[in-house]
């Protein structure tokens, strides 16, 4: 059941809802992850970041397409906000069947053309390519890198860029910011902008930076055409605040003991993204 993220994709574009993309660093986690998405029978992409890949290494993708090979779900696995060609390459080399070329923090023909080049790489040998225009916002330390401020993407400048790459998806920015939201600033996304450049481009949009947003603006963003909901912040925040209060105990330092516990609360987390993405039941459309 591994697939490329465009056969992912493009199935949720034409039924309307949206792939979770659970950013993966642990492979406990990631087991944790493929068990929910087979009880919900929701498709599932599993991200993994640079900073996560060079944490867990390489040699761990041959155990994840091991996994996903013998999933009752379809699975993609994606490289998150591949930020040169050459991170891209060894993904492609590694066995990733997604891979995203993060070019928003360049001057618009410059993101087009690193795109291009890494649409035209991978597509010979298979795999897809999302791209990304307009740039997300960051809250805290731990969050994926992100702009001081946010440049929200222009319908008309997204027609060109797909035109002119050949992605496969693209990463919108309509409000979004990576990380966990403090009490101080309201997320607040622009549902109407998303309506705008969903009526012009075609291909599946992604929305990163989905963590921690209000359900209600997330719920309608899958309504109005967002395929693809980057869930990172929450996961992980469920699966290590649980492991805190387990660790209270001193006594514990089995892994067999302290991680169970943890895996059911980001399990938990994970349901209720793949209930709000409209996600659950879908692995029967593939």
């Amino acid at each position: 059941m591994l697939v490329s993220g465009k056969d992912l994709l493009d199935v949720a574009n034409a039924n309307n809802f949206a792939v979770p993309a659970f950013n993966v660093s642990d492979y406990a986690m990631m087991n944790g992850l493929f068990e929910i998405s087979e009880e919900k029978q929701s498709p599932l992409l599993i991200a993994i970041h640079p900073d996560e890949l060079s944490h867990i290494g390489t040699d761990v993708l041959h155990a994840i397409i091991a996994r996903a090979n013998r999933s009752s779900v379809p699975v993609t696995i994606h490289l998150d906000h591949g930020a040169s060609y050459e991170q891209v390459l060894l993904a492609i080399q590694s066995g990733f069947t997604s891979v995203m070329i993060d070019g928003s923090m360049l001057p618009f023909d410059e993101n087009i053309a690193i795109t291009k080049k890494v649409v035209d790489t991978a597509h010979a040998v298979g795999v897809s390519v999302e791209g990304e225009l307009g740039t997300i916002g960051k809250t805290d330390n731990e969050a994926e890198d992100g702009a001081a401020s946010i440049i929200y993407t222009e319908p008309d400048e997204a027609v060109t860029f797909v035109e002119a790459t050949g992605v496969d998806s693209l990463a919108i920015a309509i409000g979004t910011s990576h990380g966990i939201y403090p009490a101080s600033m309201k997320p607040e996304l622009k549902l109407e902008l998303l309506k705008r450049i969903k009526a012009k481009v075609n291909i599946p949009l992604v929305l990163h930076g989905g963590s921690n947003n209000p359900d209600g603006e997330i719920g309608e963003s899958v309504k109005l055409g967002v395929n693809k909901i980057n869930i990172s912040s929450d996961i992980k925040a469920s699966y290590h605040n649980k492991m805190r209060e387990v660790l209270a105990d001193a006594s514990v330092r089995e892994p067999n003991t302290i991680q169970p516990p943890s895996i059911a609360a980001m399990k938990e987390t994970a349901a209720q993204k793949i209930d709000l993405f409209e996600s659950a039941g879908k692995a029967t459309l593939y």
